[in-house]
């Protein structure tokens, strides 16, 4: 059990060596730090508020913050409805120009493949207009000897069935192209195919017959290579018009011309 020593009069209140502090001295010391600063470890100080404490302005701008929230987010609701029809608008005119894309590359392939066939066809166009000369010169030189002169003469016999058999040749192999002769004698003169070089008084067949041919024309496939030089009829009777079937549909007259493209 520990003894306490008598208090000296003259040292009132002087706690002794052995004596603990009171509870509260801590709060009524003055040199006792206060709780509500703080020294960092940069020495700077730094001021707590305690919980209790009301919030300063920092706190209560962030309170007005988190209340205004909603009432923003109603206020966006129109913003929100206005980008909508934005992004409609704007895929509206995405959709418009694909769809052009695609019909103008339709239209791009459409045309290739067009050219293409057209460079198959016609690839031996300008080399046959450039043969045609060829038997433009057999048919002058079969017309040179008529059959009265080949009766009399073996020799011509022989060399006229020479010519007819390289003219035949010649345009069989013409035809395996597409090359094909215009008929022209006796047709009703059609401008796509025939050139008219002189008009002839003839009323035995009707106005516009081609009853002379100068030069023969031809044709590849349906393109025209080269158009007949003839001689049309005047002063005959007019042509007469196509026939009406039984059925009531119009049966076109066999002379009707055909078009024919031209661009050769």
């Amino acid at each position: 059990m520990t003894q306490t020593s008598a208090k000296d009069p003259n040292t009132p209140n002087a706690p002794g060596p052995e004596t603990e502090p009171e509870a509260g001295a801590a709060a009524t010391n003055p040199a006792a730090p206060d709780p509500a600063f703080a020294m960092s470890d940069d020495d700077t100080l730094r001021f707590d508020l305690d919980p209790g404490e009301p919030a300063g302005p920092a706190e209560a701008r962030g309170a007005d913050a988190a209340v205004a929230s909603p009432t923003d987010a109603a206020g966006s609701a129109p913003d929100l409805g206005a980008r909508v029809a934005a992004l409609e608008t704007e895929l509206e005119a995405m959709r418009g120009d694909y769809l052009r894309a695609l019909a103008e590359a339709q239209n791009t392939k459409r045309l290739a493949d067009k050219r293409i066939q057209d460079n198959t066809r016609y690839a031996v166009a300008n080399l046959a207009k450039a043969l045609l000369s060829v038997a433009d010169n057999m048919e002058r030189a079969l017309a040179a000897a008529p059959e009265e002169a080949r009766a009399a003469d073996p020799h011509l016999k022989n060399l006229a069935v020479g010519v007819e058999m390289t003219a035949k040749e010649f345009m069989g192999a013409l035809g395996q192209y597409g090359v094909a002769k215009v008929e022209a004698m006796g047709q009703p003169f059609d401008p796509n195919l025939h050139q008219a070089v002189q008009e002839m008084e003839n009323k035995d067949v009707p106005a516009g017959t081609v009853v002379q041919v100068y030069q023969a024309g031809y044709v590849i496939h349906d393109r025209l290579l080269r158009p007949a030089m003839v001689v049309v009829s005047r002063g005959g009777p007019k042509r007469a018009a196509p026939a009406v079937p039984a059925d009531g549909g119009v049966d076109p007259a066999p002379e009707t011309p055909k078009a024919v493209d031209t661009s050769a």
